[in-house]
């Protein structure tokens, strides 16, 4: 059981850093895709992508259980807000700088947390609360240095954002059990073709094919194959501590804007690292513990 939560926790890590990479490299797809095409592409990148990787591990693909009746409320509800949450983003990321961004992503971990104890019963200790206190308190730490984290409209579309993931996020926990090559499939192609279908309507004209192409390799990487190890770790340790892992995202993400982006690094970010991984750590810990 220690070995399967040890797994557990690297997948949810690699989810984090795979998933790092979309916020700095879509503000730099933005400049070529339409906010809610860019959505669309990177989702269906992730079905096209997971289901080409499905046919190559069907032993694995096939091991378990496929979706039933019973699992439609959560699916539709995952699909939905699949197609809401990354729109909102790429929308925010128009308004606001990828490392700010990056950082606004955490509150994602918050509310799932909160919406996992409050609505899906879920148990939140209060060792795991700390954890996420100090990740919070990392957060709001780096947020000072930002003027485009006040109330502006880019970081309330963040926000609103990582309230439709942490929604999604304990919608998909229901159903995590079941075969996550099929989870990862329809999560890709039924939100991607919504929101294709939602850019076409608002009169977003489709771009280039190489930048098509870009944006589903990015969308394979940064969701599908972090959707897969998500949901492979959400099916051991649970939506509230798997995204409470996700804290390495944001820092990931705001590194890379540093570097390939040239956005400003500021002083606070070391003192806002330290509590990150302190946090991470009381995560971890819990992790271990929990029975």
């Amino acid at each position: 059981m220690e070995k399967k939560k040890i797994t557990a926790i690297f997948s949810a890590l690699i989810a984090a850093v795979f998933y790092a990479l979309s916020t700095p490299l879509s503000k730099t797809l933005l400049r070529n895709v339409p906010p809610t095409m860019m959505a669309a592409f990177l989702y269906l990148g992730a079905g096209v992508g997971i289901g080409a990787l499905s046919m190559l591990c069907i032993g694995s693909a096939q091991r378990s259980a496929g979706l039933s009746k019973n699992d439609l409320p959560y699916v539709v509800s995952m699909v939905l807000l699949d197609i809401a949450a990354p729109v909102f983003l790429m929308f925010g990321l128009t308004h606001t700088n990828a490392s700010a961004a990056s950082l606004l992503n955490n509150f994602e971990i918050a509310a799932t947390s909160v919406i996992a104890l409050f609505i899906f019963g879920e148990k939140v200790t209060a060792r795991l609360w700390a954890g996420i206190a100090l990740i919070t308190i990392s957060t709001i730490l780096l947020s000072c240095s930002w003027s485009s984290l006040s109330f502006s409209w880019g970081s309330l579309l963040v926000i609103a954002a990582t309230v439709c993931w942490g929604f999604e996020n304990n919608c998909t926990r229901k159903i995590s059990s079941k075969n996550t090559f099929e989870i990862v499939f329809i999560k890709g192609i039924f939100s991607g073709a919504g929101s294709l279908v939602l850019a076409l309507l608002i009169g977003e004209k489709v771009p280039q094919l190489r930048f098509i192409v870009h944006a589903m390799l990015l969308g394979f990487v940064a969701y599908g194959l972090s959707i897969f190890y998500y949901i492979k770790a959400q099916s051991t340790i649970g939506a509230a501590k798997t995204s409470a892992y996700y804290a390495v995202a944001p820092f990931v993400g705001a590194l890379v804007s540093f570097v390939f982006l040239h956005e400003a690094l500021t002083g606070n970010y070391l003192l806002a690292f330290c509590l990150m991984v302190a946090g991470s750590v009381i995560v971890v810990a819990d992790t271990l513990r929990a029975r």
